[in-house]
């Protein structure tokens, strides 16, 4: 099967096997040159292991740490006729990584939300790990199914308290437009916080912890990001940013619960970047491409692999990692200080249809979007046959 990039909307529907092998061995080779992660953990999971930062953060604890990883995810698999997921692909090359480098892993594909794969999870690490010592928690759905109602929740991405007009880019027209957008009401905003929010995060420590799997001293963390003022009424000042608050809520509802084995847990504050959860969000596209533009200026420009590896080595495994206000570790401030800000807020005021190309990194942007699914890079041929069906 010659594969090409099917893109709809803010979303590519295809992926293509052998791309995103090469997007994952590019970010295994990233860590294995930077060195190893001093004092780093030895048993992880991963939940949410596919994608983004969750793949980022089991690469750079297999190969920056030599940790055996147990990864979580929900991918579909390939077929003759139709390519499988870029998570499914990413996890396959995972392994194949991890096996080459003699990694102990195993990855467990099905509903993170429920307490069957809980449970499958946990009889893995019984049997196989003993004690985890590091759960990092990435997660982004747009529906839940409450294990114990059997409810499903939707979330949505809406302002809260009044509606709200800003800019946007439609990627799929490549046009600068305003957006309206009209406030959540009280069960938008309930249902977002249960479907991404802290209660599931809770969930999984609660079962690990009864299962006695946690070690002494154990680590867990989630990922947030926080904005600044451009992306507040979208993020932080919305339905979406009730939730990373209820992050909040139960990193402090953790520490104080689990203080028997001496849990930590934070939240992790990361920075705005193309991958399949931001790319969905509106202002955001338009956004991080006048930030990549002012951070590439800058120097300052990190990847999904860069910034995981400081969270790693600067945040996790450092003895006084910089916290922010709210006591999470904060790994954005090469993004939300105010002179970077400064200059993203001068572009967004100038920005339009017409100087949209000049003024935004939208090819930098598009790029990483691109490679996400396996599409873009120099050194893959697309003109080629390629059998989607690869197996894990």
């Amino acid at each position: 099967m010659i594969i090409k990039p099917k893109i709809r909307g803010f979303i590519c529907t295809n992926a293509h096997p052998v791309g995103c092998a090469e997007n994952v061995h590019r970010q295994v080779e990233f860590v294995k040159q930077q060195g190893a992660v001093a004092d780093g953990p030895k048993n992880v999971l991963v939940v949410g292991c596919s994608t983004g930062y969750g793949l980022a953060s089991r690469i750079t604890a297999a190969f920056g740490s030599g940790a055996h990883t147990v990864g979580v995810c929900f991918e579909k698999e390939p077929s003759e006729k139709r390519t499988g997921t870029a998570g499914w692909y990413n996890t396959a090359a995972f392994h194949q990584e991890a096996e080459k480098a003699g990694l102990n892993y195993h990855s467990i594909n099905g509903d993170a939300f429920s307490d069957e794969i809980k449970q499958e999870t946990i009889d893995y690490i019984k049997q196989h790990m003993g004690k985890i010592d590091l759960v990092v928690y990435s997660l982004a759905s747009p529906k839940r199914k409450d294990p114990e109602s059997g409810e499903v929740y939707s979330s949505t991405l809406k302002p809260v308290g009044q509606a709200y007009t800003t800019k946007t880019y439609h990627t799929d027209k490549d046009e600068v437009h305003d957006i309206s957008l009209e406030p959540a009401n009280d069960e938008e905003i309930a249902n977002t916080v249960k479907v991404m929010g802290g209660e599931d995060w809770e969930r999984w420590i609660k079962q690990l912890h009864d299962a006695g799997v946690l070690a002494e001293g154990c680590q867990t963390t989630a990922y947030t990001y926080i904005g600044k003022k451009l992306t507040w009424p979208i993020y932080g000042h919305a339905t979406i940013g009730r939730a990373k608050e209820d992050l909040d809520r139960a990193a402090a509802a953790l520490r104080d619960q689990y203080s028997d084995i001496d849990l930590s847990a934070y939240v992790s504050s990361l920075k705005a970047l193309v991958t399949q959860a931001s790319s969905a969000i509106p202002v955001m596209p338009l956004y991080i491409s006048l930030i990549y533009r002012v951070m590439k200026e800058e120097g300052t420009h990190e990847g999904c692999i860069e910034q995981i590896y400081r969270l790693f080595t600067e945040g996790l495994y450092q003895d006084n990692p910089t916290l922010d206000e709210a006591g999470r570790l904060y790994m954005n401030g090469y993004e939300t200080n105010e002179k970077t800000q400064a200059k993203v807020e001068a572009l967004w005021d100038q920005v339009t249809q017409e100087n949209f190309h000049e003024l935004a990194d939208y090819a930098g942007y598009h790029q990483d979007f691109l490679r996400l699914f396996g599409f873009g890079f120099d050194n893959v041929d697309y003109e080629a046959d390629v059998n989607p069906k690869v197996n894990w």
